[in-house]
């Protein structure tokens, strides 16, 4: 497979770094604007601590198959100049906007077939800007939530406490600690702050981008989506209910299809066994669900060769 990639500046403040790949066929192609999770991801989805590498895969799938894409580095992240901790989920989905303005305007894209893709909080985003009435060919959404903010947070604690390590749950009974208490605390303490960055707990959070989340329902935004939208998220998913791939083909306005991937989990590969945030590592080692990839590729294809968006 020959994939080009070129370094493309996302213009606007603060300008967003980020990569251009593009298939080895002649333009202009449609296109695929990919959007990472939440937390300072790079343009490939990495952290510094766990390389998750969701967009770069997909992009590299999307070249493969005809299709050009961009990815982009957030802010305070990779080569995009900022503080990740001072940016809210509002400019996190107007940065989604600019960076889809600079991949129509490439004279090796067909302007008229862009795709809307993302990965988690990238979802919403890309459900955001869909509801907005950004142009686009369709919306991709991958482990993206149609639970408010605050339920979705609490829910993933009711999820995620009982696959900690035995010792650390032992802990928390010891210290008589109930952690969805304890979360649904944190939130009001951050509902109370005005600042961007906040101390929690002894933890600097991104205070604004918290308060948002918690406000944030995105059954609005998909109630305003009249596009083709592929939602997919894994039955093993601790951060994602599976069940609200049911809300979102009830409540988008558009044509839906939904795909529930039984042992996948929220980094979009297979797990074995009773669903563990602490098997990451070892799923981190492989690359992105080869089936998740085709089924994204395909459907990409599809929209993007459909009619043109007016």
């Amino acid at each position: 497979m020959t994939v080009r990639e070129i370094p493309l500046t996302v213009p606007g403040e603060p300008p967003l770094a980020g990569t251009l790949t593009l298939p080895d066929s002649p333009g202009p192609v449609p296109a695929v604007l990919l959007a990472p999770g939440s937390g300072p991801l790079d343009r490939d989805s990495d952290h510094r601590r766990a390389r998750f590498g969701v967009t770069r895969d997909l992009a590299h799938a999307l070249a493969a198959a005809g299709l050009a894409s961009l990815r982009y580095d957030k802010r305070g992240v990779g080569g995009t100049p900022g503080d990740w901790r001072r940016a809210g989920f509002s400019d996190a989905a107007d940065d989604l906007v600019r960076a889809r303005d600079a991949l129509a305007a490439r004279p090796e894209v067909d302007g008229d077939r862009v795709v809307l893709a993302g990965h988690s909080e990238g979802a919403l985003l890309a459900a955001t800007a869909a509801a907005r009435g950004v142009p686009c060919a369709g919306v991709v959404l991958l482990a993206g939530s149609a639970t408010p903010g605050a339920e979705l947070l609490l829910w993933q604690a009711r999820r995620i406490g009982p696959t900690l390590p035995a010792p650390v749950r032992g802990l928390l009974r010891l210290l008589r600690v109930d952690l969805e208490r304890k979360v649904a605390a944190n939130h009001e303490r951050i509902r109370a702050t005005t600042t961007d960055v906040a101390r929690i707990g002894g933890v600097r959070l991104n205070a604004r981008w918290h308060r948002e989340f918690l406000a944030h329902d995105p059954r609005a935004d998909l109630a305003r989506i009249t596009v083709p939208v592929l939602a997919v998220t894994g039955g093993k998913d601790l951060q994602v209910p599976a069940d609200d791939l049911d809300t979102i083909a009830a409540t988008v306005r558009g044509p839906v299809e939904v795909l529930r991937v039984d042992d996948l989990t929220h980094t979009l590969r297979r797990q074995p066994g009773p669903a563990s945030m602490r098997a990451y590592r070892a799923e981190l080692r492989r690359p992105v669900d080869p089936a998740v990839l085709a089924a994204v590729v395909a459907w990409c294809r599809r929209v993007a060769v459909g009619p043109r968006v007016s």
